[in-house]
């Protein structure tokens, strides 16, 4: 509701009151990080003292920052000036070593760690990935499982014979076969039903299978290390959705006997009845239900979409065509079920929806799948960080003395063996030693949710990827021009906010004397426009905005309100001049005491304003009534004065050539 003009944004109503001293440094920051740029080696369009501006570093500020303009040489002449004084004020902060600062340091180090990652991938790979997810969550897939089990440790004999079975069973579905219970059990295999699949429901390599069927499609049988394992795709159809339902469960052990099962029919059927009666759902769930992690929430899941639950249970939530639907009675293997269905989301089908981005980027980014993508990233960026395998230890000896680590537990022994001193891989300017290899397998292997049975080659091939990865992390400046910007533009906005705070705005708010006397000076540009009085109401809902309002209309007290209604209701009283008020009762039409619409923010609160009292124009304010403006003012002449001096001790010039280049 209200205008703050001199930042160019909204306010929120309860943060902050026009301050322009805020509004100053908001700026300034704001454009600090537009300005700041890393050298480069090109034509030089600035200098200042010994320093020097590239063209390729202004054109990367400005082109970051630029806006439409009509009058293009206006537009960069002005960036021009604006460029050089940033760096004047950076070049002052270099020359007082802020950029040394321990908090400045620490700053840098977790911005580091918060982009880093953001450079470490494949960009073409993870958008592959993206739109490949994407489209496969527009389907749902009924797949069947076959899984022939193979021990690890298996015989040569073992071995083949669960080979010949798998090959033996894939005829038999290929040639149409569907008994495939007798089928699983003639071939030692292992038969389920996974009910509809999608997106994210199975484990990657199995996922690309499946979506690689087209409808009563087998595939060809593919081995993991636990076994052979046979698909085939019964169905396809448009993806589930999203669900939120509430169920009441009446659950029975997987060997209850007949009359344990019918006993918990009979009492899910008299729920049912109840609930067709108008019972409470929430409350018969509280009461009946034995699903411990929903009864107490009235049955309500977490929201869930295909392939999150038993093929049996999703078939009869996914008939429910309304909310408020209820299922009859239905039997799975965990008992009896009744379900509510609470609401429904269908699949977003607009892949260049900002939300549908994010959410599938951090899917993408959790899953499995985005180790392919490190992985060939890795690969590529080898010859870039100079890596080599070192010849100084034998490739039996690796892998012997991992499995030596694990079996002394004792911290010093990875230091001690033969091979601990040993250069192993190279990079552009370091080596890795045995030791470094060692200690990653003890780390790796004893993690037990990480380690997942690989063989030490397959460990020593993850070795070389995540060193890499790690090396070329750790040196990502010196490989990508992006990240050192960056980096550069994040540093030099910490440098300048330390330098104005030093040099401007804290001296400008603790010269009391200087301030008291620029006021006198200029006291005529301290005049308010029209303006009011008024109280500025935010609520946490529609509904508490018009309890509060018809209390205010009633006579109550805001004090009283805010006391009463302190988690609900916040209220904010001040002097507005009428063009920072945004609302419906700018003009006054009903005098004092008059109120604005109520209207609904983004966030679901709901504001209004009350009018106490109007003011006409050009009444003075007092020196406590304009002393954010006169410290926004101030500060510009400080700032201005300590240009001067800098552009005396740097003097600036300006490549004239170059900037009409620019300008064609």
């Amino acid at each position: 509701m209200i205008d703050d003009t001199n930042c160019g944004s909204l306010l929120v109503w309860n943060s902050k009151k026009y301050n322009p001293d805020y509004c100053m440094k908001k700026i300034t920051l704001a454009l600090a990080i537009g300005l700041s740029a890393f050298a480069a080696h090109s034509q030089t369009i600035i200098s200042y003292g010994d320093y020097t501006v590239s063209k390729d570093e202004f054109l990367r500020a400005y082109n970051k920052n630029k806006t439409p303009v009509a009058d293009k040489e206006k537009s960069i002449r002005d960036y021009v000036e604006l460029y050089s004084n940033f760096k004047l004020k950076v070049r002052a902060a270099k020359d007082l070593r802020l950029d040394t600062l321990p908090q400045l340091q620490l700053d840098m180090d977790n911005f580091r760690k918060q982009v880093d990652e953001n450079y470490m991938s494949d960009e073409k790979a993870l958008d592959a990935l993206l739109d490949q997810a994407f489209v496969r969550s527009q389907l749902d897939i009924h797949t069947l499982l076959f899984t022939i089990p193979v021990e690890p440790e298996a015989s040569a004999e073992d071995s083949i014979k669960a080979f010949k079975a798998a090959q033996s069973l894939y005829t038999a579905l290929k040639g149409g076969n569907t008994n495939y219970t007798t089928l699983a059990e003639s071939n030692m295999a292992r038969f389920g039903d996974l009910g509809y699949i999608t997106v994210f429901s199975l484990p990657y390599q199995y996922e690309n299978i499946v979506y690689g069927l087209k409808s009563n499609e087998v595939s060809t049988p593919y081995r993991s290390k636990k076994g052979w394992h046979i698909f085939k795709s019964l169905d396809q159809r448009k993806d589930a959705g999203r669900w939120r339902v509430a169920q009441t469960l009446i659950a029975y052990p997987p060997d209850a006997d007949d009359a344990a099962v019918n006993t918990s029919k009979r009492l899910a059927d008299s729920i049912y009845t109840l609930l067709q009666q108008g019972s409470d759902f929430a409350t018969l769930a509280k009461s009946y239900s034995n699903d411990k992690l929903t009864y107490l929430n009235g049955g309500e899941m977490p929201e869930f979409g295909s392939g999150k639950f038993d093929y049996s249970f999703e078939k009869e939530v996914f008939n429910l065509k309304n909310d408020g639907d209820l299922t009859k009675p239905f039997s799975t293997a965990y008992g009896v079920h009744i379900v509510k269905r609470l609401g429904f989301t269908p699949t977003a089908t607009e892949k260049s929806d900002p939300s549908v981005q994010y959410e599938l980027k951090q899917r993408v980014m959790q899953d499995a799948r985005i180790a392919e993508a490190k992985e060939k990233f890795a690969k590529e960026i080898r010859v870039k960080i100079g890596y080599k395998r070192l010849p100084g230890v034998k490739d039996e000896d690796l892998l012997r003395f991992a499995d030596s680590a694990m079996l002394h537990e004792e911290p010093e022994y990875i230091n001690e063996t033969p091979i601990s001193k040993k250069p192993i891989i190279g990079f552009a300017k370091n080596n890795l030693k045995g030791s470094d290899w060692l200690k990653f397998i003890r780390e790796y292997r004893g993690n037990f949710e990480q380690y997942k049975g690989e063989s030490n080659k397959e460990l020593w091939d993850k070795y070389i990827t995540i060193s890499s990865l790690e090396y070329y992390k750790q040196h990502l400046e010196e490989y990508n021009e992006d990240f050192k910007f960056q980096l550069q533009e994040f540093k030099e906005g910490n440098m300048l906010f330390e330098i104005m705070e030093k040099n401007v705005w804290a001296k400008a708010g603790l010269d009391s004397v200087g301030l008291e006397a620029y006021y006198k000076e200029h006291k005529t540009n301290y005049k308010w426009a029209e303006s009011a009085d008024v109280l500025i109401i935010n609520a946490a809902s529609d509904k508490t905005a018009h309890e509060v309002m018809d209390a205010l209309k009633a006579g109550k007290s805001y004090k009283t309100i805010v006391e009463e209604k302190s988690s609900e209701v916040q209220i904010d009283s001040a002097r507005y001049e009428l063009a920072q008020i945004i609302g419906t009762n700018n003009a006054f039409a009903s005098g004092k005491d008059s109120y604005s619409s109520i209207v609904k923010n983004p966030d679901g609160t709901s504001t209004f304003i009350k009018y106490l009292k109007r003011y006409d124009a050009d009444m003075q304010r007092t020196f406590e009534e304009a002393r954010g403006l006169v410290i926004n003012d101030y500060q510009n002449v400080l700032e201005q004065k300590w240009l001067d001096a800098l552009k005396k001790k740097y003097p600036i010039k300006v490549n004239e050539a170059v900037v009409k280049t620019l300008i064609k």
